[in-house]
């Protein structure tokens, strides 16, 4: 599996680490803007990849390469992820998929139509210690709530204050806490309950009308999760599923995934799968995985849940009047 990776930034850093643990994938090539250049070709003679692009749609015209991976803002995401799969190319794509359901949905009739894979690159629905959790969902008896909480006080809040807009506070580029931090609680609940019955969301929005925290509500038949996000604010992080014999708690942020613990009438027990320091590994030997062995089903499958994630956030998006450009 042959990558070409598009951008350069924090996140980026996090999956050339990554890949950097996968024989079986290699990265070939890089393509940044043309003020990140050395920042590019330092992240190039560091992770020895050979070739560094500043014109993306050169870049897809690189035969050596398979897939495309897109680091970039969110807004970019499926203007890039389109281009890519028009150019033939398979894609990973980091969440949010795309600003909503129609453009999403626009990509996956592409990449069907091009026998392309298309994957979302969301951690913890790959994660092993999810897989524990899934199977030990039985042992605590019928659901009855759900708490999941992932809040992180951001890096560039302060300079939001100050009215200095990264793009994770930008809602001309599709950013707020709903889209860059709550949606790991939303995929996780989606991947273990299914579609909820009914959402609604409630949130706190800054001097630009972005959310900066908020709540999720997720209605299904016989319980209700709650799905919590907070950027301006931080507080530990962990997903705890109640039963009426017992609970399940993972303990850390839903995004890592860390432990999970199984209490049966205070008998606990602590499970713990992870064995990569870096919790992109996962979802990347996933997608070789399935990439190698001609998965498509199983690619398409993924997506038929990402587009469950993508129309619960814009429908919970458009609950809270966040308009993005």
């Amino acid at each position: 599996m042959k990558i070409g990776i598009v951008g350069a930034g924090n996140i980026v850093e996090w999956c050339l680490d990554a890949l950097s643990n996968i024989e079986e994938i290699h990265c070939e090539a890089m393509c940044v803007r043309e003020s990140s250049v050395e920042k590019g070709k330092k992240l190039c003679d560091e992770y020895g990849i050979e070739k560094l692009y500043t014109d993306y749609q050169q870049m897809l015209m690189d035969t050596a390469l398979d897939f495309i991976y897109l680091g970039i803002p969110n807004k970019l995401h499926y203007q890039y992820a389109l281009n890519a799969l028009e150019a033939g190319k398979h894609v990973v794509c980091e969440k949010p998929f795309t600003s909503d359901d129609t453009e999403l949905s626009k990509l996956v009739n592409v990449a069907k139509s091009n026998n392309c894979f298309l994957f979302e690159a969301i951690t913890n629905i790959h994660s092993p210690n999810v897989q524990i959790m899934k199977e030990c969902l039985s042992k605590i008896g019928p659901v009855r709530f759900v708490q999941s909480n992932y809040s992180q006080l951001s890096s560039r809040y302060a300079q939001y204050l100050e009215g200095n807009v990264h793009p994770a506070f930008d809602p001309a580029l599709a950013g707020g806490a709903l889209y860059d931090i709550n949606i790991y609680n939303i995929h996780l609940s989606c991947y273990l309950f299914g579609t909820p019955e009914n959402i609604q969301y409630t949130c706190n929005k800054g001097f630009n009308g972005i959310d900066t925290s908020g709540v999720v509500v997720m209605q299904y038949p016989e319980f209700i999760s709650v799905c919590t996000g907070a950027k301006d604010s931080a507080s530990p992080g962990q997903v705890v599923i109640q039963g009426e014999k017992g609970c399940l708690t993972l303990a850390s942020a839903p995004n890592v995934a860390d432990s999970v613990e199984l209490d049966i009438n205070g008998k606990k027990q602590v499970f713990n799968a992870n064995h990569h320091d870096n919790h992109m590994e996962y979802e990347f030997r996933n997608f070789q995985k399935m990439y190698s062995e001609g998965q498509l089903e199983a690619c398409y499958e993924l997506l038929e849940h990402s587009m469950d994630v993508m129309q619960i956030l814009t429908k919970a998006r458009a609950q809270a009047g966040i308009s993005f450009a």
